[in-house]
């Protein structure tokens, strides 16, 4: 897939994410600005989490987790998550076993 149409697909995932998280009771949730090349959240409206969009066939959770690592650092907004999901698929979410429990249990995670 060329640089432009991978660009688009991802677009298109970050629309399609937002759209879902609004028709589950998400109603702030938001695509990023189209390329903004790291400088926002690829979805906003969702307090303490920030989220790294992928719509690949091929999975890389490690280096796309770095990613929102890196980023939910840099922008202090809250935890990392990345929401993902291939071709025919359901969404999925990949996050720390530590900020999920720390989520679950409404504290910060510095316990």
């Amino acid at each position: 897939m060329s640089g432009r149409s991978a660009q688009a697909k991802g677009r298109r995932g970050e629309i399609e994410l937002a759209q879902f998280l609004q028709a589950h009771g998400y109603a702030d949730a938001r695509p990023g600005a189209a390329l903004n090349y790291g400088t926002q959240p690829d979805i906003t409206g969702i307090p303490g989490l920030h989220i790294e969009c992928k719509r690949h066939e091929k999975l890389e959770l490690t280096k796309w987790y770095q990613q929102a690592q890196a980023d939910a650092e840099r922008m202090q907004d809250g935890r990392p998550a990345v929401i993902f999901r291939r071709n025919r698929q359901q969404w999925m979410i990949a996050l720390s076993l530590e900020d999920f429990i720390a989520m679950q249990r409404g504290t910060n995670g510095k316990e």
